[in-house]
C-alpha cells in the first residue's frame, strides 16, 4: 500500500514546500480544492456571540432546551441555540482570584495566558444540574450548577482529579450514569491519565511495573452503547483517542527517534469496569490501547476525531484528523481518515504486544493467553462461569493486563487509505453528521476547522471526499477550537479565541442556476425544477399537497440532472477559466466577492 502511496506523499510534500503551482499534482481522490470559496465579508445568515471574555472553546449543546452552553476563560454563558446573538444570554463569571492568579505566576507560570480560570468541562449531570470544571490558575476547581437559575453554587469540588491544571493541554471528559470520564495531564506534574471519578469504583491507568500511557495527548473520547441489542450482554465502552510517544517495533522512524517519535492511538475501557480485587485495584482491568495508523507515511500527530451513528455499534465509524510529524517544521498539510468500529473491536480481540526488557521496546506477545480473555468486558457467558464483575476475575488474568495493554496490530482505515490529503492546510477540528437525501441515500457531511479560522465542508464519497465549500469565518485569522451540528438548528457552532460563530449548514440559495446547484454535491441542497431554485432538501415540501418536492441531485458525480431542465444556466460562464474531467466535464470553481455574486478564481 505504502509503495504506491509514496509517490502521491511527495509530490505532496513537495506541492507544500516549494511555492507557486506543483509540477506534479496529487491524485484527485487524495487532494479537493473546494467548489466554492466564502469569504468573511460575503458571509450570510451568521450570528455572533462575544462576551466579556476569551477562549470560547468548550461546548454544550442541548437540543432540547434549545441552548447552547459555553465555557471560556473566566465565564459561563448560556445562549439561545436558535439565534445566539439575540441579547437573551445568561452569564456567570468564574475567575481566578487575584491572590491564586498571583500564587500561580510565582510558581512560574505564565499570568498573561496560563493563571487564569479556563473551563475546560462542560457537561449535564442530572436534570436540574450541569458539572462544570476550571483550571483556576493550576489549582482546578469544580462545581455543580444551577441549570435554570444558572448560577455558581455556594461550595466547590477540588478538580485535580479531573481538570487538567494546565489550559494549553489536550483534555477530554464525559459524564455517564453520573459518573465522570475524563484524560488529561493532571496534576502539577502534568501525569497523563485516564481516570473515573464521581463513582462508587474511581478507577485510573496502572503506573507500575509500566506506564500504560506515555506522554499522551488526549484528543476525544466517545461512549458507544454496545449492549444495547447485544446477542452477548456486552458492556458499553469508552473510546479515548490520542497521541503519545512510542516504542514499538514497526512505528515509522524507531530506529532513528526511539525517544521521540509519537503515533496516533485508540484506547478502550468498559463502563462496567469496578478494578480488581487485590491486583489492580482502584485501576481499570479492561484498558486496552493500539496504534491508529492513516496508511501515510509522517502523518502521525492527531488533532482531531469525531463520531458518528454511535447509537448503533454496528455501524459507528470515526473520523480522524492528521497532520505531519513535528521534523516537519516547515510544512502544513492534513490527512482525513475514516475508521469501522468493527475494525477496531476486532484489533482489540486480537494479539497482544509485550514490553522487552532485553533490547527496552515492544514486540509482539507469542505466548499463551490466559482465560478469560484480558481486558474483556464482562459478558454473559463470563457470568455463567462465575465472573459476575472484573473483581472476580483470576490474578493471572490481571496480571497479564498489567504487562500487555499493548496490541500488536494497527488500527487501519476504511479501504486502507487516506479520505483526503490537504496542502497547505492544519485541521484543528472536525465534526460531521449523516445526511440523508429526499431519493434515499445517506451521505456523511463533514465540517473541517482550520488553524487560521476557515470551515471547510466536505461531502465522504467512497473512497473519497469532495469539499463542498470553504468559508473564513473570522476577519482576523485565529484557531477553530470547537465545532458543535446543531441538526434541530440547521446550525453549526464554532469556537474560538474571539467568541462563537453561528453558521446555516447549508446556504443553497447562493446556488442560482441548476447546475451550480448540481455540481456543489450538498446533501442538503437540490434543484426544483417547478420554482427554477436551489432548495434546502428538508424545506422542500408542498405543504398544499403534503408531499415532498422532487428535487434534482446527483451527490455522486454532480454532473447529472439539468440536461433537460430549462434553468440549466452555465456551470462556468464564458469568461470564467474551465478545465474538462473525464466524468464530470467542465468543471469551474466558485468564489464569491462582495462586488458580485460570483467569479472564478480558479478551474479544478
Amino acid at each position: 500500500m505504502w509503495g504506491r502511496l509514496w509517490p502521491l506523499l511527495l509530490s505532496f510534500l513537495t506541492a507544500a514546500a516549494v511555492p507557486g503551482p506543483s509540477p506534479r499534482r496529487p491524485s484527485r481522490e487524495l487532494d479537493a480544492t473546494p467548489r466554492m470559496t466564502i469569504p468573511y465579508e460575503e458571509l450570510s445568515g451568521t450570528r455572533h456571540f462575544k462576551g466579556p471574555a476569551q477562549n470560547y472553546s468548550t461546548l454544550l449543546l442541548e437540543e432540547a432546551s434549545a441552548r447552547l452552553l459555553v465555557g471560556a476563560r473566566g465565564a459561563l454563558f448560556s445562549l439561545n441555540a436558535h439565534d445566539i446573538g439575540d441579547g437573551s444570554h445568561k452569564e456567570i463569571h468564574w475567575e481566578a482570584s487575584p491572590e491564586m492568579q498571583t500564587k500561580c505566576h510565582q510558581k512560574g507560570k505564565n499570568n498573561q495566558t496560563e493563571c487564569f480560570n479556563h473551563v475546560r468541562f462542560l457537561q449535564r449531570l442530572n436534570a436540574t444540574h450541569l458539572y462544570a470544571c476550571g483550571t483556576h490558575a493550576f489549582q482546578p476547581l469544580c462545581a455543580a450548577i444551577d441549570a435554570e437559575a444558572f448560577t455558581l453554587p455556594s461550595s466547590f469540588e477540588e478538580g485535580k482529579e479531573k481538570c487538567p491544571y494546565d489550559p494549553a493541554r489536550g483534555f477530554t471528559g464525559l459524564i455517564i450514569d453520573g459518573g465522570l470520564y475524563t484524560a488529561t495531564r493532571y496534576e502539577f506534574r502534568s501525569i497523563p491519565d485516564i481516570r473515573r471519578s464521581r463513582h462508587p469504583h474511581s478507577l485510573r491507568t496502572e503506573e507500575a511495573p509500566m506506564h500504560w500511557l506515555n506522554d499522551a495527548e488526549f484528543v476525544f473520547s466517545v461512549l458507544v452503547r454496545e449492549s444495547k441489542a447485544s446477542a452477548v450482554g456486552d458492556d458499553d465502552k469508552v473510546y479515548y483517542f490520542f497521541t503519545e510517544r512510542a516504542t514499538e517495533e514497526g512505528s515509522s522512524n524507531f530506529a532513528q527517534s526511539r525517544s521521540s517519535h509519537r503515533v496516533a492511538r485508540v484506547a478502550r475501557v468498559c463502563k462496567g469496569d469496578l478494578g480488581g480485587k487485590k491486583i489492580l485495584q482502584k485501576k481499570w482491568t479492561s484498558f486496552l490501547k493500539a496504534r491508529l495508523v492513516c496508511h501515510i507515511p509522517q502523518y502521525e500527530t492527531l488533532r482531531g476525531v469525531c463520531s458518528v451513528d454511535v447509537d448503533t455499534s454496528a455501524r459507528t465509524h470515526f473520523y480522524a484528523a492528521f497532520t505531519l510529524t513535528t521534523q516537519w517544521k516547515t510544512l502544513e498539510a492534513s490527512a482525513i481518515c475514516r475508521y469501522d468500529l468493527t475494525e477496531v473491536q476486532a484489533v482489540f480481540a486480537g494479539p497482544y504486544m509485550e514490553y522487552q526488557d532485553g533490547v527496552r521496546r515492544w514486540g509482539r506477545y507469542e505466548g499463551g493467553v490466559p482465560e478469560p480473555r484480558p481486558g474483556s468486558c464482562i459478558t454473559d457467558l463470563l457470568r455463567s462461569q462465575g465472573y459476575n464483575s472484573s473483581q472476580d476475575l483470576p490474578s493471572l488474568v490481571l496480571d497479564f493486563v498489567k504487562l500487555h495493554p499493548l496490541m500488536a496490530r494497527p488500527v487501519v482505515p476504511t479501504r486502507g487509505r487516506p479520505l483526503l490529503l490537504k496542502r497547505s492546510v492544519r485541521y484543528t477540528h472536525l465534526t460531521g453528521t449523516p445526511v440523508t437525501t429526499p431519493a434515499g441515500p445517506t451521505y456523511d457531511l463533514l465540517f473541517l476547522g482550520t488553524a487560521d479560522g476557515w470551515i471547510h465542508k466536505a461531502v465522504v464519497l467512497g473512497s473519497g471526499m469532495h469539499i463542498i465549500e470553504e468559508t473564513q469565518v473570522f476577519k482576523e485569522p485565529q484557531s477553530v477550537e470547537n465545532l458543535v451540528i446543531s441538526p434541530m438548528q440547521h446550525s453549526l457552532y464554532v469556537g474560538a479565541s474571539s467568541g462563537v460563530t453561528q453558521l446555516p449548514l447549508s446556504s443553497c440559495s447562493r446556488y442560482r442556476s441548476c447546475y451550480d446547484c448540481i455540481l456543489a454535491r450538498d446533501p442538503y441542497c437540490g434543484w426544483d425544477p417547478s420554482t427554477h431554485a436551489c432548495l434546502e432538501a428538508n424545506t422542500a415540501v408542498n405543504r398544499s399537497q403534503g408531499r415532498r418536492t422532487a428535487l434534482i441531485q446527483d451527490i455522486e458525480r454532480g454532473n447529472r440532472g439539468c440536461e433537460s431542465n430549462r434553468d440549466t444556466g452555465r456551470a462556468c460562464r464564458s469568461r470564467w477559466p474551465q478545465c474538462h474531467h473525464p466524468l464530470h466535464g467542465p468543471l469551474c470553481r466558485m468564489v464569491l466577492t462582495p462586488d458580485e455574486t460570483s467569479v472564478s478564481k480558479r478551474a479544478t
